[in-house]
């Protein structure tokens, strides 16, 4: 247990900072759900308006590091492909 003030501030800051980055990750989680029931569901132009909400949350996560950019990009590029291949 931390038992300096320095490390019970840092214990506290560390608290703080993973109930943000955890509603973080689960508001990007939301956003992409709601494309992959729309793909799951069969509807292109519901997929693609989720997909343009759900673009900027998880490049948002990645910015603010709770997931490193090129999984973000990863998750995006392969959501596209998903949603692309509906139309085919």
């Amino acid at each position: 247990m931390a038992n300096t003030r320095s490390a019970k501030k840092a214990v506290r800051k560390i608290a703080r900072r993973t109930k943000v980055n955890n509603s973080r990750q689960s508001r990007m989680r939301t956003f992409v759900r709601k494309v992959e029931e729309a793909i799951g569901a069969g509807d292109k132009k519901a997929a693609e308006e989720a997909l343009k909400q759900a673009q900027p949350e998880v490049m948002r996560a990645a910015q603010k590091r709770v997931l490193h950019k090129n999984t973000a990009s990863r998750r995006l590029s392969r959501l596209s492909a998903r949603v692309k291949a509906l139309g085919a």
